[in-house]
């Protein structure tokens, strides 16, 4: 199978989901941001990620979300689909069920609250992977999932495992990212899901970055990923600076009610979000207005 680093190489925005004040999935405002992410120059999409608030939604929404993200995108950019979970067999099942023929790959978050063992892991990627009928990107976010996917799981599933491809990391453990990079093999995808972490990741060798930011500056931030991955750090150190206020805000209190915050102060989105997640507080709502009105 081809490498995924031909084609998720540079910045892929994990989608936020809109909602309607009734909570029902705002599919107007989720054209608006697939074309407004596009538009701004990212390399491609993630859906049904925890930005997507995908624990709150129902496997029938899960699949119309699918769907309507292929039509709207148009094979204009790749698309990722979220898939993971803690339950190995109801992920099988997704797998199996999901319209995924027009997916590039799925990712896949780490266990979360069982806290399975390295070898638990290990079987359980190996498992999704031999059964899911497009590459498997890991998904490493120890700070949701309580749970790190070590390094030298991370390289046994990429050597052992045909149809695992790469993998997004979001453990902040510059000692684990550099052992991945050097001994994962060649064509093996590694990116970065810390947005503050992302320039400095990719002076490291990753190739990209996953963010939740590019929903709100598509451009501004697949810039700043393209200046590192040339190695013009002068110029992504440049937008950086400007960025680094938003990200601070964005992961305040939680995640995605920092970007949704930012992306309804831009008139893109309504600021709803299903419980038990609720909108950014007044005291960071105001920063963020402010951000925005600066420019």
């Amino acid at each position: 199978m081809a490498s995924l680093k031909d084609t998720l190489t540079g910045t892929g925005v994990a989608l936020v989901t809109p909602f309607k004040k009734n909570f029902d999935i705002d599919y107007d405002a989720f054209k608006k941001m697939i074309d407004y992410v596009i538009e701004g120059n990212v390399e491609y999409i993630v859906v049904l990620g925890t930005t997507g608030e995908a624990p709150t939604l129902n496997t029938a929404e899960k699949k119309d979300i699918i769907k309507f993200s292929y039509d709207v995108v148009n094979k204009r950019v790749p698309v990722v689909v979220g898939i993971g979970g803690n339950n190995t067999a109801e992920l099988l099942h997704d797998l199996e069920t999901f319209p995924l023929e027009d997916a590039i790959a799925v990712l896949s978050a780490s266990p979360y609250y069982s806290k399975p063992s390295q070898e638990g892991i290990y079987q359980h990627y190996k498992t999704l992977a031999e059964a899911s009928p497009k590459p498997i990107l890991l998904y490493n976010v120890p700070g949701r999932t309580s749970k790190n996917v070590e390094a030298d799981t991370i390289i046994r599933l990429a050597r052992d495992v045909e149809n695992i491809k790469g993998i997004k990391e979001a453990g902040g453990d510059f000692a684990q990212c550099v052992k991945v990079l050097r001994d994962a093999p060649e064509d093996f995808l590694v990116v970065s899901g810390d947005d503050a972490l992302g320039m400095a990741q990719i002076a490291c060798g990753m190739q990209g970055v996953i963010s939740v930011a590019g929903n709100a500056f598509p451009k501004a931030f697949s810039d700043m990923v393209r200046s590192s991955l040339k190695h013009d750090f002068k110029t992504a150190k440049s937008i950086n600076d400007k960025l680094a206020g938003a990200y601070e805000l964005m992961f305040a209190e939680n995640n995605p009610a920092g970007v949704k915050a930012f992306l309804a102060e831009m008139g893109l989105i309504e600021n709803y979000l299903r419980l038990p997640l609720v909108p950014l507080s007044e005291k960071y709502r105001l920063l963020v207005n402010a951000f925005v009105a600066k420019g």
